[in-house]
């Protein structure tokens, strides 16, 4: 299982942080939510340059997703592989479904 945390870096871009449990015990807090949303992305669906609309959790439950950066980066995540999405400012980054099947997600909204 990965954890990343996307944030925007002073530069204004995007960038990845991978995480561990052992240099971050406070994930093992609890986190308050707003909510929950489950999706399902279609087989080739790309979403262009774009930023996350709020702080929140992202879980790839099924399928495989792809995370692209402005300087060609592009980072994978599968089955059980967990995303902080925190680039609400900059230049975002893109999203594609890579696998054959459907990405299955599970969205958890944080509270600010």
């Amino acid at each position: 299982m990965k954890f990343i945390r996307l944030y925007t870096g002073d530069d204004g871009h995007t960038h990845i942080e991978e995480l561990d449990w052992e240099s971050r015990p406070d994930f093992t807090d609890l986190h308050s939510a707003k909510g929950v949303v489950f999706r399902a992305a279609e087989v080739g669906r790309f979403s262009d340059w774009h930023v996350a609309p709020r702080r929140q959790y992202v879980i790839t439950l099924s399928g495989e997703g792809e995370i692209g950066l402005r300087d060609g980066t592009k980072y994978r995540l599968g089955p059980g592989d967990v995303n902080l999405a925190e680039d609400t400012t900059g230049d975002g980054h893109t999203t594609a479904v890579v696998s054959d099947t459907p990405r299955v997600t599970v969205t958890i909204h944080l509270e600010d």
